[in-house]
Parts: C-alpha cells; sequence; structure tokens
C-alpha cells in the first residue's frame, strides 16, 4: 500500500521532516542570541545548537535545518548572532563572519554523518571533525578582513575553550536523548 503522504529523509513524511527542519532552524536561531559571560570573550550557544541539530537529526534533515537557517538570514530575518545592530542579510553573511556561516552548512552534514550511531566519544569526535571545518573556513574569510599576525587571535584562540565545552555538552544531550528513547522503546 503505498501512503497519502510523501516521504522525505529517513522515510518520514515531508510535513513532518519541514517540522524538523524548522524546529532545528529555531534553535540555531535561537542558540545564535543566547549571550553567557565567558572568558576571554562572551559566549553563545551558536555551536552547541548546530552539533545538537547535526548529530540529533543527522546528515539530511540537521542540513535542512541549517539551510532554512541560512536561508533567514540571507531574506534579511534576525537570525544571526549580533543582528540587526551588525547588519542583516546577505551584508552580514558576506561580512568578517561568513566564512563560519559556510563552515556551519558544511560541518552540519560531516558532524550528522559521523556522529550517527556513535557513542559519547563518537559524537564529540564528530563535532570536534565539525568544528575544524568551521574553524578553516571562517580563518580563511577572516583573513580577508583582518592582518595575518592578528588572524588566530581575532578568529580562533578566544573561542576554542568555549567551543570544546560547547561539544561535550552538545555529546551529552544528543547520547542521552539516545539512550532515553532507547530505554522507551
Amino acid at each position: 500500500m503505498t501512503p497519502l503522504t510523501p516521504t522525505h529523509a529517513r522515510g518520514l513524511p515531508l510535513w513532518r521532516s519541514l517540522a524538523f527542519a524548522l524546529a532545528g532552524a529555531a534553535l540555531i536561531t535561537i542558540g545564535a542570541k543566547v549571550q553567557i559571560p565567558f572568558w576571554p570573550v562572551p559566549m553563545t550557544l551558536h555551536t552547541l545548537a548546530i552539533c545538537v541539530v547535526a548529530a540529533g537529526l543527522g546528515p539530511r534533515l540537521g542540513l535542512a535545518a541549517m539551510t532554512t537557517y541560512l536561508g533567514a538570514g540571507a531574506l534579511g530575518l534576525p537570525v544571526f548572532s549580533g543582528t540587526p545592530e551588525r547588519g542583516i542579510g546577505l551584508a552580514y553573511m558576506m561580512g568578517p563572519t561568513g566564512g563560519y556561516l559556510a563552515g556551519y552548512l558544511l560541518a552540519t552534514p560531516l558532524i550528522g554523518t559521523l556522529a550517527r550511531g556513535r557513542g559519547w566519544l563518537g559524537m564529540a569526535a564528530a563535532m570536534v571533525a565539525g568544528l575544524a571545518l568551521v574553524y578553516a573556513f571562517g580563518l580563511a574569510w577572516l583573513a580577508l578582513f583582518v592582518p595575518s599576525p592578528k588572524l588566530l587571535a581575532a578568529g580562533l584562540t578566544p573561542f576554542v575553550l568555549g567551543d570544546l565545552l560547547k561539544v561535550a555538552l552538545a555529546a551529552t544531550l544528543v547520547s542521552g536523548a539516545s539512550s532515553l528513547k532507547g530505554r522507551l522503546a
């Protein structure tokens, strides 16, 4: 018998895939807006949200959520960290943080693929691999705006400790949710 609703990722009905993508984009937006006092720079929960969405939803739905988030930002919705104060839309995306946004887009399916079926350590390793991709694209783009001697100080070293803490928390959340789901099934 053929289902009445079209299916999408993992055999889910299309409406459910869209709901997951929208919920993931909303979670990423909330993560970008939440600021926590941290040393040496304030920290957002952007990376945490992206890691949770990527590992939790998998490569396809995670990418759909990230694409939805970036699409909303490109259209001028204030979804990014520091918007609307630091600009909106494509102008923001082409600014100094644009490479990090591109890195998140590429890291999401990587994390989702590598984290699939893994325990805490495997998920954390997948998230670190994705984070390395984000930093590579982010720093390459940031080099257009910041002189080389100051590049690592501006775009890497202040964020590494916070991002590693977010990876640990994201791996804990996703592996805990997976464990709970397995117990309830």
